[in-house]
């Protein structure tokens, strides 16, 4: 059966209330033709053609632009273990400066006593066998750099890999990078408050960014690979675990591929792959095993954020997906800028206390979420919630820059339970969610299988929970 729903000016809370008044819109919807109308002409047809544009015709223009950067045909080899991180940023500098090439890190064991700054033209190749072990002492990434934090510009201590400005950038190979965040930087996750307090406060704001400076003395921990204001981008092949904060962050770059890395959990706030204000991202045919969120897409964080190029054209597929908390796929909550046109296909998702699907913000960011394609994915262990919505996330400060949601369109999903909430749905009566459509969407089991607030249309088209569709649940 497919059902319509539009304008849900109100909670439903329970098993009871949801199933009757599904019920009762689905026979609403059969019998009566009196102009309960969806909004916005929102219907089946309308939906499926969205869907069929969108993965025939979007998505192959989106790949066009998506190409790995090309090198000189130089290689230069590195097996200084003594001074490896003067050795390495020297020489990236000069194959940088002299046209670039392949930069190729032997086999072996290398301690890197602080950040390595890639530069435009230098593919950076890991050997396999080539292991690179960071520092744990917050001083090597000093001095500060530009950087986001949770989606606010401040100067803090530099990632563990970083650049800014730079095109024609790689990391390749089948080395291990291990951020050792366990040593150090996982007790900061209890000391970070106030500086981050501070740090939200000063983009709110719109303090200069010279004067947002953090680094000594505070405790906001860098990100493992940090690109920003970067083109033409490849990550592949490596291994990289324990960073100290969000692992891959490309910040207003573009024109990105991830393919084939192992990215492995270390502390809280690991996410995996947190594309930021960027748009053209290929991530493929990863394994991402975090402590947080597998992949985020990301825009910037309130009034900071806005300014900004939004998130868009992000294609995510064939990707192994696991993680303890947080989500296995997630949009937001720093959007402010806005994301739009991402594909999530033939993905895997495992493990993971709480959502196999969260789009979050609340009324400090604006911005919106739309233009969203998920199909052919299977959720194999429990989760809490298997899609949820929300609009009042953590950490609103009181301001009323309402998200727009619009256009989500979920094909072909199956998840083993959901354990509280099968789906569940909360907009603003300021700002409703709008266009969500589901078709052949399978729960093994879920006690409460639909949720909402403030939801203005919406199409359960084949969507079931224990084999029984979710109108006729009793």
């Amino acid at each position: 059966m497919n059902i319509n729903i539009i304008a849900l000016p109100y909670k439903i809370r329970n098993n009871k209330i949801a199933r009757y008044f599904l019920k009762v819109i689905a026979v609403t919807i059969l019998i009566s033709c009196n102009g309960n109308k969806p909004k916005h002409d929102f219907n089946e047809t309308y939906a499926k053609a969205k869907i069929d544009t969108a993965w025939s015709d979007t998505l192959p223009k989106i790949l066009e632009q998506i190409v790995p950067p090309t090198f000189k045909d130089t290689t230069y080899l590195i097996s200084d273990t003594l001074n490896f991180r003067k050795t390495i940023n020297t020489l990236i500098d000069q194959v940088s400066e002299t046209g670039g090439g392949t930069i190729s890190v032997t086999s072996g064991m290398y301690t890197v006593r602080g950040s390595i700054f890639m530069k435009s033209n230098v593919n950076l190749h890991f050997s396999e066998g080539a292991i690179l072990n960071f520092s744990p002492n917050p001083e090597d990434y000093l001095p500060v750099v530009k950087t986001r934090w949770e989606g606010t510009f401040i100067k803090n201590y530099s990632p563990l890999i970083y650049a800014i400005g730079q095109e024609n950038l790689a990391i390749t190979g089948k080395g291990v990078i291990d951020g050792h965040c366990e040593k150090i930087w996982a007790s900061w996750k209890q000391k970070q408050n106030p500086d981050k307090i501070r740090a939200r406060q000063m983009g709110n704001d719109k303090v200069p960014l010279e004067k947002r400076v953090f680094g000594k003395g505070h405790f906001l921990r860098p990100a493992g690979i940090q690109f920003i204001e970067c083109k033409n981008i490849l990550l592949e092949d490596f291994t990289i675990k324990s960073t100290p904060f969000w692992t891959i962050n490309p910040i207003l770059s573009e024109n990105i591929t991830v393919s084939n890395l192992t990215i492995l959990q270390g502390t809280t706030n690991d996410d995996g792959v947190d594309p930021e204000s960027s748009k053209n991202v290929l991530i493929k045919d990863c394994i991402i095993n975090t402590h947080d969120d597998c992949i985020a897409i990301k825009a910037g964080r309130d009034q900071d954020g806005w300014p900004y190029p939004p998130s868009e054209n992000i294609i995510i597929r064939n990707n192994e997906l696991t993680n303890v908390v947080g989500s296995g796929f997630c949009i937001g909550s720093e959007m402010s800028a806005g994301v739009r046109n991402v594909f999530f296909e033939n993905n895997t998702l495992k493990g993971g206390d709480k959502h196999a699907f969260q789009f979050k913000s609340n009324p400090d960011r604006g911005g919106f979420i739309k233009e969203i394609y998920i199909r052919n994915v299977e959720v194999v262990t429990p989760v809490k919630y298997g899609f949820e919505f929300t609009t009042d996330y953590k950490g609103w400060r009181g301001n009323t820059f309402f998200t727009q949601y619009s256009d989500f369109y979920f094909q072909n999903i199956k998840m083993v339970e959901a354990q509280e909430v099968a789906i569940k749905i909360t907009g603003r009566r300021e700002e409703p969610i709008k266009k969500i459509y589901l078709e052949n969407v399978a729960f093994g089991k879920s006690p409460n299988p639909f949720e909402t607030e403030y939801l203005e249309d919406v199409i359960l088209n084949n969507v079931k929970v224990k084999d029984v569709p979710i109108s006729k649940q009793q």
